[in-house]
């Protein structure tokens, strides 16, 4: 299979229906994604085009990295359906590719009387969402379980099978499975317009004409822009930014759950989590803004954090933070997803995909490609897709410099170019030489980690930078 992927010049010579997708996606990012490769499992002419230059440039590089059991959905939406089938897909996906998960459980810790008392409430609604492993638990079992908690704490909600995930190679698994496949992906891509007639879509693109039959917008924060496109005016994406701080991997041994608010009117709050990386997050906030590029960190977004986090595990105002980070989750008002099929348009808008969007994502592929074919899509039965196994980023699982089998064979994965977070120059040869390569700096640390440890790159940087211009074209 030729793979196709293209980041500059004209995507079609003109819109000559011999030339036309028959879907386009847009959107790279993990839903996007995920509904590229369940495409890709049929005899189609798909592609997908994202305005940046990388798979996952936006929300779904900047999140907090769970994989929910959907506990706390909202018992029969379609979100609370999509996170509970997609965990169980994304699950077994993860174990087949490689991608690293860590079964660490949740603790929903009560702080006081009120919260105290939600517990149960929040106990039967998880069953009600159909997760029944959720138990109450009191503030003995609770300080043996997390030492480290603040004072004052009177019980929480235990949810064993709430997981980490790397957020990173989750839709570059989905995107390289796809365009392996035959799925055609258009990179620094942004749709300008949209024209559409009784055969189909001619988008008007920043890289030309692209002419194809049906249209999927997984456009994250712009999918109400693209909606609008189409003639829609049903909902409009409000960003949410979250603040996050990360913590140098010496405060890991102070959190051994997902430690999670009990939701209040305000909403979710602040977390404290473990990363499969082997650091301890803290965050989000959640901040209304106008700006879809305000990704920026405040000093009154990190004195938040710092005070939540104070409260939650006090010995983390002693460690050392390594990063802060901000993403924009694309809130519309209402608290379910908003995917809607208009079979006269040939079209399928996939909207509001909130913090669970990563858990669901595959769920969402398999939904969205079942509304196409409620619009018309003709899809023949589905195909084995080629086999993929991911570069490992979870500090615990095996890294390639500690396999003395593949050091001997490859001595490049035994020579460390980045040592804070032990990558290897074989490592990042593999990222730079792979189907969908990162066209950043920024894109090379999300497949390898390099440069994103306690340095930042200040060791390193200089040595990633010129191993990642030497490959470029």
């Amino acid at each position: 299979m030729t793979v196709t992927l293209t980041t500059t010049g004209p995507l079609l010579p003109g819109t000559d229906a011999d030339c036309a997708y028959d879907v386009t996606v847009v959107g790279a990012g993990v839903v996007g994604s995920a509904i590229a490769r369940e495409l890709a499992r049929y005899d189609l002419r798909t592609a997908l085009v994202d305005a940046a230059d990388d798979i996952g440039d936006g929300t779904s590089k900047a999140n907090t990295a769970i994989l929910h059991t959907g506990f706390d959905a909202v018992p029969g939406s379609l979100e609370a359906r999509l996170v509970r089938e997609g965990r169980e897909l994304l699950a077994a996906y993860a174990a087949e590719t490689g991608i690293p998960v860590e079964r660490v459980g949740a603790l929903l810790v009560a702080w006081d009387e009120d919260q105290l008392a939600a517990l149960p409430r929040l106990r039967d609604k998880a069953a009600r969402n159909g997760y029944h492993a959720s138990r109450v638990i009191d503030a003995g079992e609770l300080r043996a379980r997390e030492p480290h908690l603040g004072p004052g704490a009177l019980g929480a909600l235990e949810v064993p099978d709430e997981s980490i995930i790397c957020p990173w190679t989750t839709p570059l698994a989905f995107a390289t499975q796809a365009v392996r496949a035959g799925v055609h992906l258009h990179l620094n891509c942004r749709v300008r317009g949209v024209d559409s007639d009784t055969e189909g879509h001619t988008l008007t693109t920043s890289r030309g004409p692209l002419r194809t039959r049906y249209l999927v917008n997984a456009a994250g924060l712009y999918a109400d822009e693209i909606d609008r496109l189409l003639g829609n005016e049903v909902f409009t994406v409000t960003p949410r930014r979250g603040q996050l701080m990360v913590f140098d991997k010496l405060a890991r041994g102070l959190v051994g759950h997902i430690l999670l608010p009990v939701p209040g009117p305000e909403g979710k709050g602040v977390l404290v989590a473990p990363t499969v990386f082997g650091n301890v997050l803290l965050g989000p906030t959640a901040e209304e803004l106008d700006d879809k590029t305000a990704t920026g960190s405040t000093a009154e977004g990190m004195r938040l954090l710092r005070e939540k986090g104070r409260r939650i595990v006090p010995a983390l105002a002693d460690e050392e933070v390594t990063a802060v980070y901000a993403g924009l989750r694309a809130a519309t008002g209402q608290e379910d997803y908003r995917i809607q099929e208009y079979p006269e348009l040939r079209y399928v808008a996939v909207g509001g995909i909130r913090s669970t969007g990563l858990t669901a994502s595959m769920a969402i592929g398999r939904h969205v490609t079942g509304l196409l074919a409620a619009t018309g899509l003709e899809i023949a039965g589905p195909r084995a897709l080629p086999l993929l196994t991911m570069p490992n980023l979870g500090e615990a699982f095996p890294r390639p410099c500690l396999s003395p089998g593949l050091v001997a064979e490859d001595p490049a994965y035994g020579t460390l170019v980045c040592h804070c977070e032990q990558v290897t120059l074989g490592e990042i040869r593999d990222a730079l030489s792979a189907t969908i390569p990162p066209h950043s700096l920024d894109g090379l640390r999300r497949r390898t980690r390099a440069r994103g440890g306690r340095c930042q790159g200040f060791h390193c940087g200089a040595a990633v930078r010129a191993l990642f211009e030497e490959a470029r074209p």
